[in-house]
């Protein structure tokens, strides 16, 4: 995989790429969705209430996933200077960014007909919205330099350090007495939840990786070629700063 490390082979390759993932993204999509909204049980406790969780806990876990994935780059940007580094984790922050508030806004209309109320300050919630706040930390910080280069070691450092709240997210149930239910999936001793409501479950989850998956390598191209306009106007305004010196 080091070959695609260089910006131009990474280019040549996401481009033969990018149909197989968006056409596998929106196959996986449409057969969870029907899963979900149409062959899957009602929850005799929460009625319609729980197909809300079919778009909800995919999209906590990939808000979760992508900070992860930005921490991974960072390191990378730090440690190995990896040249795609910086770009991977610049084009996963605004995607994360919206799959956590997506989580927090269906966490909020699945919250209101099971708990009476649309928002708790308890830990998950809280953390999870502080996950949001680093994820809009992140960009405008990136946004305050105009090159990107210097905006790498300060955004990766800031993406580390905020990679502690990752996990005080997934165990915050475990550790503090809150409302959120308990993890009822990845457990030690077995998932909770009933195959007839796990497996469209799933199906949504790897369906919302894949459209993440999606995204991410297109952002990834869009920042490329960003980063090319731009040296290119420098580039170009030197050369014109230095005709005009000389023929001065």
């Amino acid at each position: 995989m080091l070959q695609f490390a260089n910006p131009t082979r990474f280019m040549t390759f996401s481009a033969r790429l990018q149909p197989w993932l968006w056409g596998s993204a929106a196959l996986v999509l449409a057969v969870g969705l029907y899963f979900a909204l149409v062959a899957s049980p009602v929850d005799y406790q929460q009625g319609q209430t729980v197909r809300i969780m079919y778009v909800h806990v995919p999209a906590a876990w990939l808000a979760m996933f992508c900070y992860t994935t930005i921490a991974i780059s960072s390191l990378g940007t730090l440690v190995w200077r990896h040249p795609l580094a910086d770009v991977s984790a610049r084009a996963a922050a605004p995607i994360g960014a919206a799959f956590t508030f997506l989580a927090l806004l269906t966490g909020s209309l699945w919250g209101k007909p099971m708990w009476g109320t649309w928002w708790v300050w308890d830990a998950r919630l809280t953390s999870v919205l502080v996950l949001f706040l680093l994820y809009l930390g992140l960009m405008a910080l990136w946004r305050a330099f105009d090159d990107p280069a210097r905006a790498a070691r300060p955004g990766a450092i800031l993406a580390l350090v905020g990679f502690i709240n990752v996990p005080i997210i997934k165990f915050s149930v475990d550790w503090w007495n809150t409302l959120h239910q308990p993890a009822s999936v990845f457990r030690l001793d077995g998932p909770t939840i009933d195959m007839s409501m796990l497996v469209p479950l799933l199906i949504m989850a790897l369906g919302f990786t894949l459209l993440f998956l999606a995204l991410h390598v297109a952002a990834m191209r869009n920042e490329i070629m960003r980063r090319r306009v731009r040296a290119l106007r420098v580039r170009t305004a030197s050369q014109l700063s230095l005709a005009e010196a000389t023929a001065s």
